[in-house]
């Protein structure tokens, strides 16, 4: 599993690098710009320690899913159709006619966005957390391939530690434009966002291996059923 947490953290750092569009506008909006020193630097924190949680929070959920398919015997062909299937939004996503794929799911994020405004308007430092974790719920197409990741854990815990590892790898980045917009050159943006369909191509190949039991040991060991052992017989030498 130590293979598939280094790749949730390459995905989170390369993806920040879009999700500085998508998210940057809070980022920038948090009541932490007129501080200096410290003060800043604990607020951008807390405002990101919110972000991770909420991803870990969708990581329990995620993993608790995948569990259940593993109770039942399915967890070889979960991988295998979580993998293929992250295959086939990245063709619809960066194919030739480059796809746009969206839910209609108001029903979700609009209470999310509503509290959100609010306490963005407040402009309090207290509610820098709960900023972050509200932030950390709204849907995103980079989240969605970290949450298929932590469905395929199988595991509660490891799916929460899949996408806190996610949320990790987007701290730089987010820091880093919380601190000064311009740090971050758009040509860098850019050529990093490019790697975002490797990186996930990456990820969903791993998957499919890991599903076809090819005893490879951490990247594609045995999948067991529950209750089912595994029988070694050791062949005496004559």
């Amino acid at each position: 599993m130590l293979l598939t947490f280094l790749y949730a953290l390459s995905l989170g750092f390369i993806g920040s690098f879009h999700c500085i569009g998508m998210c940057g506008p809070i980022a920038l909006t948090l009541p932490v710009q007129h501080l200096e020193g410290i003060r800043k630097q604990a607020g951008i924190l807390l405002y990101n320690a919110g972000r991770v949680t909420a991803y870990a929070c969708l990581g329990i959920i995620s993993g608790w899913l995948g569990r259940q398919f593993y109770l039942g015997g399915l967890q070889q062909w979960l991988s295998i159709i979580l993998g293929s299937g992250m295959l086939l939004l990245i063709v619809l996503q960066y194919g030739f006619n480059r796809a746009r794929i969206s839910l209609n799911i108001r029903f979700y994020t609009r209470p999310i966005k509503v509290m959100l405004g609010d306490l963005l308007r407040g402009q309090q430092q207290h509610t820098l957390y709960a900023i972050g974790f509200l932030n950390g719920l709204l849907p995103c197409g980079l989240v969605w391939f970290a949450i298929t990741g932590a469905v395929a854990t199988g595991s509660t815990l490891q799916g929460a530690l899949f996408m806190a590892a996610f949320g990790t790898g987007t701290l730089p980045a987010m820091i880093a434009l919380t601190w000064c917009n311009d740090l971050i050159s758009l040509s860098l943006r850019n050529r990093l966002r490019r790697c975002i369909p490797f990186v996930v191509t990456i990820m969903a190949v791993l998957l499919i291996i890991r599903g076809l039991n090819l005893n490879i040991p951490y990247v594609s060991p045995v999948l067991t059923a529950p209750g089912e052992k595994i029988t070694e017989h050791c062949v005496k030498p004559s």
